[in-house]
């Protein structure tokens, strides 16, 4: 049997916090965030990790001469081994979301987990790839509206499947290196990633740092306090994802690359928790953007990437 470092290496433990925001962020849009939204982000969690074990299963012959270290060519998992985790994950994933979110939450697991193995054993490789993985986060989101109403979350959706393009856009060079021209583009995708999630549209209610008449000195506050969580938040994403890029842009070698790949995988809560902070749920959102300080630290010890 495997040991438990090397499943946790097979299917990057630690970067699996950043999933449950994107459920939370869709749940929130979709006006359904409560108790249930618990149990489609331990669904997330599963298909999440189950991408990464399949990852690992069809790249074997080329991590074997690009990344030898990994759990199956350092021969501490076998390739069945690898194949059967990520099997019994992706039906761990879809039961969670059929018993969390009934028939609707199961319509959007199925496409989501038929998303990640193509992308694992078909897109990745080609033109397609980061498309496919930006579908993948896209349709995670609405995973958590599922129950709710979907067309409310799309916005969020489309904002986190943009982010995710980028992240895999800088991916495909994370051994190789690129030319400054891939970060740089990169980082205006994150620019605009940024911009959209503290200006998209809030959840109907009172108009973004009012309050009706009547409302005392302190709810007043509050309300202003809430309308500037987003902007925070969204500025937060940018400037820590964003930094990593410049310095990927100023020495785009295959470490810089890496590194900013890891900063697009673990800085992701803060765009979560802005998204879910726009659509009404503030104390959600910061909740969500401080699991990024501890993906960070976590991900120095089990490499996110």
């Amino acid at each position: 049997m495997p040991s438990l470092r090397s499943l946790v290496e097979l299917v990057r433990a630690p970067a699996a916090l950043s999933v449950p925001g994107d459920v939370v962020a869709g749940a929130a849009a979709g006006g359904v965030l409560g108790p249930r939204t618990a149990g489609l982000a331990a669904a997330s969690v599963c298909l999440y990790w189950s991408g990464m074990a399949a990852n690992d299963w069809a790249d074997r012959e080329l991590d074997a001469v690009e990344r030898p270290e990994r759990p199956i060519p350092s021969g501490r998992i076998t390739p069945p081994q690898a194949l059967g985790v990520a099997a019994g994950l992706t039906a761990a994933g879809v039961g969670l979301a059929a018993l969390a979110g009934g028939r609707r939450a199961l319509a959007v697991a199925l496409p989501l987990a038929g998303a990640v193995w193509a992308y694992d054993l078909r897109a990745k490789h080609t033109a397609a790839g980061p498309a496919v993985m930006a579908a993948c986060r896209g349709l995670d989101v609405l995973l958590g509206a599922a129950r709710g109403r979907l067309a409310r979350a799309l916005p969020a959706a489309l904002t986190v499947a943009a982010h995710t393009y980028t992240v895999t856009a800088l991916s495909r060079r994370e051994v190789s290196g690129a030319d400054r021209a891939l970060p740089a583009a990169t980082l205006a995708g994150t620019a605009a990633v940024a911009f959209s999630a503290a200006v998209s549209r809030r959840a109907p209610g009172p108009a973004a740092g009012r309050t009706p008449r009547g409302v005392g000195t302190g709810a007043r506050l509050a309300s202003r306090v809430a309308a500037a969580v987003p902007g925070a938040l969204a500025a937060w994403y940018a400037a820590g994802y964003g930094a990593a890029q410049v310095r990927a842009a100023a020495d785009p070698s295959a470490a810089r690359v890496r590194a900013a790949v890891g900063a697009g995988i673990t800085g992701l809560p803060p765009l979560q928790g802005a998204l879910a902070a726009r659509a009404g749920a503030p104390a959600t959102g910061v909740v969500v953007a401080a699991i990024a300080p501890l993906a960070r630290r976590l991900a120095r010890k089990v490499s996110a990437t």
